[in-house]
């Protein structure tokens, strides 16, 4: 059973500031990247999600910490797992990691909520889906 999902970056000259290092908010851009990519990995996406369910996921806490900066042409791994669930939401812990170091960790959970921005019930299909991502440790 597959407990993670890993994803590859490259960063590219939009992602940097002017001396060539990652601008902070754009990790945030690759952390959401590879959520997304969770989804099509299980034959699901943030349109279909909306579309067949009513439902969107949204974030509602999100804790990063940076380790080390990431640079121009820099090849990064971003290793995602659900680390719980619960009736209307799921907690994610994803890391990047550059070769072997890892540069930054956060921990993001995750509401569905309908289209009036209320908390519902995850399907119970998605929940499925998403359980071969959850790890507990």
């Amino acid at each position: 059973m597959r407990k993670s999902f890993n994803h590859k970056v490259k960063v590219y000259y939009e992602d940097t500031d002017a001396g060539g290092v990652v601008y902070y908010a754009n990790y945030l851009k690759f952390l959401e990247r590879a959520r997304s990519e969770v989804l099509s990995e299980v034959g699901l996406s943030n349109l279909k999600i909306k579309k067949d369910y009513g439902a969107l996921i949204v974030v509602k806490s999100c804790n990063i910490d940076f380790n080390k900066s990431a640079h121009l042409e820099d090849k990064l791994n971003i290793n995602s797992v659900v680390t719980s669930f619960s009736k209307t939401s799921f907690t994610m812990s994803q890391s990047i990691y550059r070769k072997k170091d890892n540069i930054v960790k956060s921990k993001v959970h995750l509401v569905f909520v309908n289209e009036k921005s209320k908390p519902i019930k995850i399907p119970e299909k998605i929940l499925k889906s998403l359980k071969p991502f959850l790890s507990l440790n």
